[in-house]
């Protein structure tokens, strides 16, 4: 990152970007050519707010609580360089040791959630390594909240599939207030609440003896399901009642409070400030008022299908990728499990009856990790800037991780076991991921999968070179482009 930011210039994007109310010194001016292209982009937002709070109205697209935590660390954990360092210099220091820690943590997350749902180790493992060389990596290390994002979701995923529903719960909720997205978690809490329901209906048999039984289970089911949801939706609802509050009230005295170059790029750039001179934005008279719909419609024209311009072209073209795998991921889940997907996995089947249920992809765990993938990729496609897709599916959802693992376990004959047939395979045996090597000289060594493949790039098969293609091919790209302002966010 720091060699692309010095090598190439930075391209003069229409970007927000704040005056600097402060000289730098020689340490500042160092930390930026060092870490200076994970400052762009969205990221000058978060950064911003952590240091300023929400000054304009558009900065309440972003949720507060990633810009709190790289505030906390910068007074705290870095209060001992004050004296080199300035506060924008700390945060941006702080917004990237935090994500270091969160990717680190979201991989180890998505590590053991794929342990748990696809009871296969050598999946989970393959995924987790891919999420380390993520196609929306550089969104994973920028001051983006992706990380962080990604960290609360899995873990919360995982939580939820050990039966921990509270602090699941939980997780859910500080996700929430990280993004917007984190609202359609919601769903894994009442899907495996419905299910349970479901199943317990199914054994045994319905007599009239049992009504009381059932209306008991109906009512703690329903208090527990509204409880969760109530949990989860708080953050978002704290955040629009604080925007209304800071937006919609009086602002009497803001003028003087706001340094002068601030104000003047609020007057040169059409920003709103708080509720200046009295004049209220129009999302205050609405009936709900809910600033983050009217931010992201008045300001960045989301809203369905109006991307769909031919000057877009180039957009849909870096979003085909992920739009490709999401898209085979779901036929690919469909086609394997179609009474189970009819019936929304809510029918008890033989195999978990027998206590044996299939492993991998394919396994009805991943189904309501499917649907969540589904609904995410055709609301980004066809709602919202369809380059971001990116990084929408790859810091919400496991199954562009889980389904690449897949196809490359399935069909990379380099990551079978020395000396099986594939079909052979599917138990997933924790042994295989200590395997040999092709072509290796004998010794048993502990080996990266994707390192593996890297190292026999010419014997690899064409679908393989695709996936990690796509994969390394756009953490590249996305350090090139993105530390430079260029058309990468």
């Amino acid at each position: 990152q720091a060699l692309f930011n010095l090598l190439i210039p930075d391209h003069a994007a229409d970007a927000f970007s704040p005056p600097r109310l402060s000289e730098p010194g020689l340490w500042d001016l160092l930390l930026e050519r060092l870490l200076g292209g994970l400052s762009h982009w969205d990221a000058e937002h978060f950064l911003f707010i952590a240091e300023r709070g929400y000054l304009y109205e558009h900065n309440c697209a972003f949720f507060p609580l990633y810009p709190l935590s790289v505030r906390a660390v910068a007074e705290g954990a870095l209060w001992p360089l004050q004296r080199l360092l300035r506060l924008r210099s700390r945060l941006l220091l702080s917004a990237v040791l935090l994500n270091s820690l969160f990717s680190v943590l979201a991989a180890a997350a998505l590590y053991k959630l794929g342990c748990v749902v696809l009871q296969c180790r050598r999946v989970a493992f393959l995924a987790a390594v891919l999420f380390s060389i993520s196609p929306a990596n550089v969104f994973m290390a920028a001051a983006y909240s992706e990380s962080m994002f990604a960290f609360l979701a899995f873990s919360a995923m995982w939580q939820l599939e050990k039966g921990q529903s509270w602090l699941s719960g939980l997780l859910f909720s500080l996700a929430s207030g990280v993004r917007a997205n984190g609202l359609i978690n919601a769903g894994f809490f009442l899907y495996s609440r419905g299910k349970c329901f479901a199943l317990q209906l199914q054994v045994g048999s319905g007599s009239v003896r049992k009504l009381p039984l059932l209306w008991k289970q109906l009512l703690s089911l329903a208090s527990s399901v509204v409880l969760m949801c109530a949990g989860i939706f708080l953050p978002f609802a704290l955040f629009q009642y604080y925007a209304y509050v800071r937006f919609c009230g009086p602002g009497i005295g803001l003028e003087q409070t706001v340094p002068k170059p601030l104000l003047q790029l609020a007057l040169d750039k059409g920003y709103c400030l708080a509720a200046v001179d009295g004049v209220k934005p129009p999302w205050c008279s609405q009936r709900f008022p809910v600033v983050y719909s009217y931010i992201q419609d008045a300001y960045w024209n989301v809203g369905f299908l109006r991307y769909f311009e031919l000057r877009q072209i180039p957009n849909f073209l870096l979003a085909l990728p992920v739009t490709l795998l999401g898209s085979w991921a779901a036929w690919s889940y469909i086609i394997a499990n179609p009474r189970h997907c009819l019936t929304l996995g809510l029918e008890r089947r033989k195999s978990e009856e027998e206590g044996k249920p299939r492993a991998g992809f394919c396994c009805p765990a991943v189904f309501v990790y499917v649907v969540h993938a589904t609904v995410l990729l055709a609301f980004g496609f066809f709602c919202m800037h369809v380059q971001v897709l990116t990084r929408f599916l790859g810091s919400s959802s496991p199954i562009l991780y889980w389904f690449s693992a897949h196809l490359l376990q399935e069909y990379e004959p380099l990551l079978w076991s020395e000396g099986t047939d594939h079909q052979t395979v599917a138990p997933c045996s924790e042994k295989s991921l200590l395997g040999k090597s092709p072509g290796s000289s004998g010794k048993g060594t502990s080996e990266n999968p994707v390192v593996r493949l890297l190292m026999n790039c010419r014997l690899i098969t064409p679908l393989s070179k695709c996936i990690l293609g796509f994969f390394l091919s756009y953490w590249l790209l996305g350090l090139i482009l993105h530390c430079n302002f260029l058309p990468w966010t």
